[in-house]
């Protein structure tokens, strides 16, 4: 029987959670930085790691996922990097969205998980509410029937914060959570960038084995030389052991979010894969672009990814990259006036020069849910635009000759119909849309009240018209108003 070099590693905690209920500011409260505070909006929008060592020297790899709606693939991704979970709920809000969402990539991961029900030190605080909800969610706590631990923490004061950290040691020591150093390096991905001067940027944590500077490695077809290794702070590491998050350099291109890092000639690690984010590249091809056309430009793998998830059937994304705004999205934005979109991203001198000269309009964004909106408000207004209106409607209730001609006698039973208007004239049920008959558009010769000409008729008047050309109209037929689609400005 072989032998066994696994000792105890550094557990990776994932935090997970609804956003705004506290799971950065506990982080910050932890590892005592400023992180929070950084962070556009005051949320968390990409997967950040970090190590700590606690009071009584253990360490603890941490993994802080962004609570906001877009960034599901991301939860999802931290709950299956984790050893355990720690789920945060706030005293003040209780089970939301986020919370259940969380719930379920727990229980798909099958990975142990502790309740830190936050925000205990505000005066709106109700823990034993969320205690309740959560039972309601299925989650039964240790003293109401289960087995699943819940502390009260407080990222200002500090309350619970050193039990949670012990208790985080106890089920990483009862699970027996342990790395082989001499193994194989297995590192699943949880973010990837592209930096316009280190290039390729891999983010992960070590779960076997250690990784060198120069080892040759590789993940879904993707190889690289490593030729940097950094910490979560940056600074340069010549190794990096199990449990160590670090950022890679030297991949020749971005290898996907949720795959797994292996020596070459290896087979993939059988931790669970998520769906996968655009690596290099996105666009769309073989049609036409439907709705709203963008080009969408990210810094991460991760954020580019969860803003596709969201704006996917709202808009037609035209193109989807990572990286900073370049000539060829100005290029392609320009092929039929889309604005580009970027996030987190950086626009140089003669790219917006370029821009301005291709007539290409540039919106960038720091903060995810403002860009989502913005972009959701440009696509309704474009569809309003893209949508006809119907100005008002007349019955037709008499038919008048006059010099062999007809004119119909009408009254406006809906809105208006003015002397410019386009008409419409429709035969058909008025209770029943589907029985209509569409007889053709005409348009307004005179339009006249007894024997007086007017320019307009509103609701409930009755009016006199002559229309070209000379439709076959009949006593109960209906005319419609109405204002054809419009294209919105570029």
């Amino acid at each position: 029987m072989e032998k066994t070099t696994r000792l105890p590693r550094p557990p990776i905690v994932s935090v997970l959670g609804h956003v705004d209920h506290g799971k950065t500011s506990l982080l910050d409260y932890i590892r005592k930085t400023s992180v929070a505070a950084r962070e556009a909006g005051g949320i968390t929008q990409s997967i950040g790691a970090f190590r700590v060592t606690t009071k009584n020297g253990k360490k603890i790899t941490f993994i802080d996922t962004p609570g906001h709606e877009a960034f599901s693939q991301m939860r999802s991704r931290g709950a299956r990097v984790a050893d355990i979970v720690i789920l945060v709920v706030a005293a003040d809000d209780g089970v939301m969205p986020q919370t259940q969402e969380s719930l379920g990539f727990i229980k798909e991961a099958e990975v142990p998980f502790i309740i830190a029900i936050t925000k205990i030190d505000l005066p709106t605080a109700q823990p034993e509410k969320v205690k309740t909800q959560l039972a309601q969610n299925g989650v039964l706590l240790e003293g109401r029937g289960g087995d699943v631990v819940a502390l009260e923490v407080s990222s200002k004061t500090g309350k619970g914060v050193e039990d949670l950290l012990e208790m985080i040691s106890l089920v990483a020591e009862l699970h027996g959570v342990s790395g082989d150093p001499k193994a194989s390096p297995e590192a699943p991905i949880i973010e990837t960038g592209l930096d316009p001067q280190r290039g390729p940027v891999v983010r992960t944590v070590v779960r076997e084995g250690t990784l060198k500077i120069g080892d040759m490695i590789g993940a879904e077809g993707i190889s690289a030389k490593v030729r940097g290794l950094f910490d979560e702070n940056r600074k340069p590491i010549k190794e990096a052991g199990s449990g160590t998050p670090v950022e890679i350099l030297g991949f020749s291109g971005l290898p996907p979010v949720g795959s797994v890092i292996s020596v070459p000639g290896e087979l993939q690690a059988s931790t669970p894969r998520v769906a996968k984010a655009p690596a290099r590249g996105w666009s769309a091809s073989g049609g036409k672009i439907q709705g709203f056309p963008v080009v969408l430009k990210a810094d991460t793998a991760g954020s580019l990814e969860a803003i596709i998830a969201s704006l996917s059937g709202k808009v037609g994304i035209l193109g989807a990259s990572i990286g900073d705004i370049a000539e060829g999205d100005i290029v392609r934005a320009s092929t039929i006036g889309a604005p580009i979109v970027g996030f987190n991203v950086k626009v140089g001198k003669d790219i917006l020069a370029l821009a301005e000269e291709e007539g290409v309009r540039i919106y960038t964004y720091k903060i995810i849910y403002e860009l989502l909106s913005d972009v959701e408000k440009w696509a309704r207004e474009k569809e309003e635009l893209g949508q006809e209106k119907i100005l008002g409607k007349a019955q037709i209730v008499a038919e008048f000759p006059h010099n062999k001609t007809r004119i119909a006698g009408c009254r406006v039973i809906s809105g208006r119909v003015v002397r410019s208007d386009k008409l419409r004239l429709v035969r058909g049920s008025a209770e029943r849309a589907d029985k209509e008959e569409v007889l053709g558009t005409v348009f307004i010769k005179s339009l006249r009240r007894q024997k007086e000409e007017i320019s307009k008729a509103e609701a409930g008047e009755e009016f006199g018209v002559f229309f070209e050309p000379q439709l076959d109209f009949k006593i109960g037929d209906v005319l419609e108003s109405f204002a054809p689609p419009k294209e919105p400005a570029s």
